[in-house]
Parts: structure tokens; sequence; C-alpha cells
């Protein structure tokens, strides 16, 4: 009996050495590698098709908030890359023009997947194609739209833009279109469709057909509300953030945050400063107003106020936000030396709002997106170099391991799989 339980000691001894010789992870530690083990999806980065050429495009340290070098140094795995177009009149000139502008961006994802760097990043179209690209060790591009404005009212776009890779599809942007009215409507009261035209009902039915996720992040709340009826699939608010503790339109109330749970959806909270706490942002951009001015003066680049913005041509909207970042960041760099500085919406009031929609729809239909280069970002993650930021915070505030994976992808690739399977089932019928 003695050598088994000198042999069942040394087995004791060896296995108390062992635990005691695993080192006790910090909060910094293990936000770490939670960061590193789970999928980081942001649902929501503009592009500027200048930055897609052979000579200035992703694979450098550019300006923009998002470019493989950032998206490196910050952990992001997979950027949905959006197809946007401005509202202009409901024409066909006005479609065509703005169909010219959709194409042009859609070929700027390909060419980066496909050309200029496909050693780096891949287009997923589905979930399994996610996984598999990351585990190849490359980062993930994916496809939005914000604006079926460009369609015109032919529904076959719909398919055109699927086999192009689009992946979610937004009905309306800052201004009612064929398809849906516009958040934007609260502002006046004028409302073109009272929620969603027959043509966008129909758009409804064609994305199920589809397997394409439904955006419904710009489009007005009785629309929203129609599109949560119609759809047979369940939708998405690509990026969005709680009403209840922003009193923004673009933002989602408590009564459409629990339709989209029974809808089995999803909202990607966003890190818009305006969207998250109106209070410190109206402070802080009345301050920097006078800085950005001063700064972009000195660069030689033409300034406006986001007010201004639906008066700019495409080519003054385009340049504006190719010089957007550098001013912002200069302007962020002097403010930081200025004791008189209002405080920044930060990453706090951004998880705030997880928090929130979490305790009032649970884990499983909360999301994260940052809306990079159209304006998002916040002192914390104001690029996407930054995103661990994001994870650390959520570790401090006690979400487990599980919880941030759903958090930062999980839930979203769900939504798409149901999407695209509603879709198959579609097809048999």
């Amino acid at each position: 009996m003695r050598p088994i339980i000198y042999f069942i000691c040394l087995l004791t001894i060896f296995s108390c050495a062992e635990k005691a010789e695993k080192p006790i992870e910090n909060t910094l530690e293990k936000a770490k590698r939670i960061h590193e083990e789970v999928i980081t999806i942001d649902t929501h980065n503009d592009i500027n098709i200048k930055n897609f050429t052979d000579s200035v495009n992703y694979t450098q340290r550019l300006e923009t908030q998002v470019n493989l070098p950032k998206m490196k140094d910050g952990g992001l795995d997979v950027s949905w890359l959006i197809v946007y177009t401005g509202q202009d009149s409901l024409t066909e000139i006005g479609y065509q023009n703005a169909k010219t502008n959709a194409m042009q961006k859609f070929e700027a994802i390909h060419k980066l997947t496909e050309t200029i760097a496909p050693n780096d990043i891949s287009l997923a179209l589905n979930s399994s194609d996610v996984r598999k690209i990351i585990a190849s060790g490359k980062k993930v591009a994916m496809i939005g739209v914000e604006n079926a404005y460009p369609m015109g009212t032919d529904l076959s776009e719909f398919k055109r833009y699927h086999d192009l890779g689009a992946r979610y599809i937004s009905l309306a942007h800052n201004g009612h279109s064929q398809f849906s009215d516009s958040n934007t409507g609260e502002a006046d009261g004028i409302w073109l469709n009272n929620g969603l035209s027959e043509l966008g009902k129909q758009a409804v039915n064609e994305m199920n057909r589809l397997g394409i996720m439904i955006d419904i992040s710009h489009p007005s709340k009785e629309a929203i509300k129609q599109m949560l009826a119609l759809s047979k699939a369940p939708i998405i608010a690509s990026h969005s953030s709680a009403r209840a503790l922003c009193d923004h339109s673009r933002n989602l109330d408590d009564e459409l945050l629990l339709k989209l749970k029974e809808n089995g959806g999803v909202v990607q909270t966003v890190a818009f400063s305006s969207y998250l706490n109106t209070e410190k942002h109206n402070a802080r951009s009345e301050y920097m107003k006078a800085i950005y001015v001063t700064v972009a003066d000195s660069l030689g680049i033409e300034w406006y106020e986001r007010s201004q913005f639906s008066t700019l041509s495409d080519e003054q909207k385009e340049a504006f936000m190719e010089n957007y970042p550098k001013v912002m960041q200069i302007g962020k760099e002097l403010a930081k030396n200025r004791p008189d500085a209002p405080e920044a919406v930060n990453v706090k009031d951004f998880v705030d709002h997880i928090d929130y929609m979490v305790k009032l729809m649970g884990i499983d239909h909360v999301g994260i997106s940052s809306d990079f280069d159209g304006g998002g970002g916040i002192e914390g993650w104001s690029d996407a170099s930054e995103t661990l930021n994001v994870t650390l915070e959520l570790v401090e505030r006690g979400y487990t391991q599980k919880q941030i994976a759903k958090l930062w992808g999980e839930n979203l690739l769900r939504v798409l799989d149901e999407v695209q399977e509603v879709s198959q089932e579609l097809s048999k019928a």
C-alpha cells in the first residue's frame, strides 16, 4: 500500500505546485486574453474610394480610423465596409447618379480583398466564411449598404447587391427614400410614406428571400415597426444606441428595443458621440468648434458643421470625410493641453448604453459598432487601434468571456445565420 500512497502524495504535490505556479491575471491581462480569443466585429465603417487605389490603400497606416495596420493593432477581426450614398431627388437621374457612386464603392471593396491585399483580408459572405478567414490569420471584410436609394424602383437590384456581397441593407438614410421614411422626419413632422411605401414592403420580402439582413438604423419609427411586423427573419440595427439614455431620433426607444428582442434581432450599439450623451457631446462640441476651424484653416482645408452636411455636394462630402480624421486628431491633441476643455464622450458612456440594452433586452440581442470614418469615434475608442479598450471596460464591469463574445460578434453572426436559413426555407416553398 505504501508505494501507492507515496505515488498519490507525489501527484498531489505536483498538482498543487502546478496550480501555485499558474499566474493570476490582472484585469488588463484578462481583457487582452479575452480580446484575442473572441471574434471582434464592427458592423459599420464608412469608406472613401480614394483610399482603395494602388498607391493609397488600407495596407498603409492612413489617417482613416480603419485600415489594416490599425485593425491589427487593436485586434479588430471583422470590418463591415459600407456602401453609402446620400439622399437626392426621387428621380431617375438621381437614382442613376447614386448607383454610379454605389458601384464604385463595391468595386473598391472587391479591389482591396482581391487585388490590393488578398493575403491580409478576405471578403466573407456568411458566418462560416468569417470563422475560416480568421482561422487562416487574415482580417475579414463584409459589406453593408447604407441607403437603398441607388436601387431606384427596380427590386432586381437587391439581387445584384447580394451577388456583389451585400449582407445588410438600410432602406433609408438622412431623408425619405422611395422605400421608407427616415428618422429625420421627426424634425419637421413631414412624412412621405407613413412608414414604408408599397415598394418598401416588397423590398422587405425580397431581402428575406435573398438572405440579406434588414438594417433599421436610419428609417423612421413607424417604418421600423412595419419592417418588424413584415419580416420573416430577424432584423438588425447596424449602428444605433438607446434612446432612453440619449434622446436622439437615430436611437431606438424601449418599445422598439423590446420589439427587436421579440423579433430575435440585434442592436449594434454605436460609438457616436452625439448618440451617447447629448449634454457632454454638446458642451465638448461647442468648445471644439473653434479649435477644428483653426486646425482646418492651418491645413488649408474646408471645414463644415454637421448641420451643413446635407447641403454639400458629393465631392465636398468626400473631401470633408477624407480630412475629418486628421483635423479631429490634431484638434483632440490640442485640447488635451487645455484644462478648461469639457470632458469628451468616452468608452464608459458607450458601455452605459450596452449595459442598459442588455438589462432591457438580454445579452443575446446587443452588439457593437463604431461608425468609424462616418463621424463615429469617442475618447478611448477613437479608431480601430483602440478596440481593446472596449473589451477592457466590459471586463471591468463584470461581463464574462461568453457574454463578451456575444456582444463582439456571436449575436450578429447568429442573426446572419438565421436570416440565411429563412432564405433557404423560402426558396423551398
